[in-house]
């Protein structure tokens, strides 16, 4: 009896240990779009996916990018990969030149990330984070959903496919040609001098209409301000007094603040209010923040 359940045990033991090494080594991708929700375009690219790879784990990043944005697409790639190990594959769709003579392709970074994407500069923030270990343009059809592509529906028929091929552990040096450059966004950074900085807010949080702009936490705190401080600014051609605080509930509801966003950047709020919605605020929009006196 004693070696019967000693047997038993150690198969369940067995099975538990298979469990946890199938879950960590799961095929994973990481899926963003502009699509939406409304009808039935992720769900397609999800279904020609699996086709191909029945095991794979598909995260959605999020489908909600603000439509044809290729900066709001860069924005998220680069916040939310860091938090993925090498071999993570990231399938974006945000590809407003669908069609035309943009390539499509496979990027792998110095991190040992795959990202299979449009060639329109969605890769340019990750790049100049991880660097960029090699790119490849897109080219081989048997990589891709069948002969006919669709003019419209890369999404489906090319980045989708070449995803799941490449989560699945095929070679991915067999899907097209070497690239040597990238499309690179023209991202404007904000300008520090003596008397201040010039920036541009230049996206909006989500629902809530949080202000992101392009100025980092350090350089603005050069200009001599500590929270607490009421900082005297103007946001395109209106001039506002908005105190620098730690977080949203420092300040009263419905009231304003400048903060410190989650990826380090200055950022414009109204507490449990919509920021952008209040003050008609619709990013790219100069600001000037002049040092403390």
């Amino acid at each position: 009896m004693v070696s019967v359940i000693k047997k038993l045990a150690a198969t369940i033991l067995l099975i538990l240990l298979y469990t946890n090494i199938a879950s960590a080594t799961k095929p994973t991708v990481v899926f963003m779009t502009d699509f939406g929700v409304v009808d039935d375009s992720v769900a397609i690219c999800k279904g020609v996916m699996l086709g191909i790879e029945p095991d794979l784990q598909i995260i959605d990043l999020t489908h909600q990018v603000t439509p044809y944005s290729i900066l709001d697409g860069a924005r998220f790639l680069a916040g939310a990969s860091p938090y993925y190990p090498a071999g993570t594959v990231f399938a974006v769709v945000i590809d407003p030149g669908v069609g035309s003579t943009r390539k499509a392709i496979v990027a792998k970074t110095k991190r040992g990330q795959y990202f299979v994407l449009p060639d329109n500069g969605l890769m340019t923030l990750v790049v100049q984070r991880d660097g960029l270990d090699a790119a490849r343009e897109i080219t081989n059809t048997s990589w891709m959903i069948g002969s006919a592509l669709s003019s419209t529906f890369h999404g489906r028929d090319i980045f989708s496919p070449v995803a799941a091929h490449l989560a699945h552990g095929e070679d991915w040096t067999t899907v097209g040609p070497v690239l040597s450059d990238l499309v690179q966004l023209q991202v404007q950074n904000s300008r520090l001098t003596d008397s201040g900085i010039t920036a541009e807010i230049i996206a909006l949080d989500g629902p809530y209409g949080n202000a992101i702009t392009n100025i980092d936490a350090a350089d603005f705190r050069k200009l001599g301000y500590t929270v607490g401080d009421l900082v005297k600014l103007k946001i395109g051609e209106r001039e506002f007094t908005i105190p620098f605080k730690k977080t949203f509930s420092d300040v009263p509801i419905n009231q304003p603040l400048l903060y410190v966003d989650s990826r380090g950047h200055m950022a414009f709020a109204i507490n449990q209010g919509n920021f952008a919605g209040t003050y008609l605020v619709r990013p790219p929009v100069a600001i000037t923040i002049p040092s403390k006196r």
